[in-house]
């Protein structure tokens, strides 16, 4: 059975950091390429950033760029997102995904993706 478990979230004020992580069970997470999604209240699920499976790869939202990194450590199965410079419309569910099949592009659709966790919660004060 996979598993995704976000860790993580809570309260920021803007210009803060703050850093997720992801820790996945269940299958060969360095077989996979990996992605982090969003989900503010009455909004659509948005990309945020995906990486792939050797980790020297990565495409992040408008956005974020610049001021998010993503990034794994496949020793200890885990995916991250460094979160800077944090501004009031990054609020939001953040969630981890993983691939679909263990190779191909590093996608921004959700679709590509078939395990995800339950979300860790952001907020950012202004």
């Amino acid at each position: 059975q996979v598993q995704l478990v976000e860790s993580g979230g809570g309260l920021v004020q803007a210009e803060g950091s703050l850093t997720l992580s992801c820790v996945v069970s269940g299958r060969t997470f360095s077989d996979y390429n990996m992605g982090w999604f969003r989900q503010a209240p009455g909004k659509e699920r948005e990309f945020v950033a995906a990486i792939n499976r050797n980790g020297d790869f990565t495409r992040y939202a408008d956005s974020v760029k610049g001021r998010f990194t993503v990034s794994r450590d496949n020793t200890k199965n885990t995916l991250f997102l460094q979160m800077n410079s944090v501004k009031p419309e990054d609020t939001a569910a953040y969630v981890c995904a993983t691939s679909s099949v263990a190779s191909g592009i590093v996608s921004a659709y959700a679709a590509a993706y078939n395990y995800w966790g339950q979300g860790a919660q952001v907020t950012v004060s202004s």
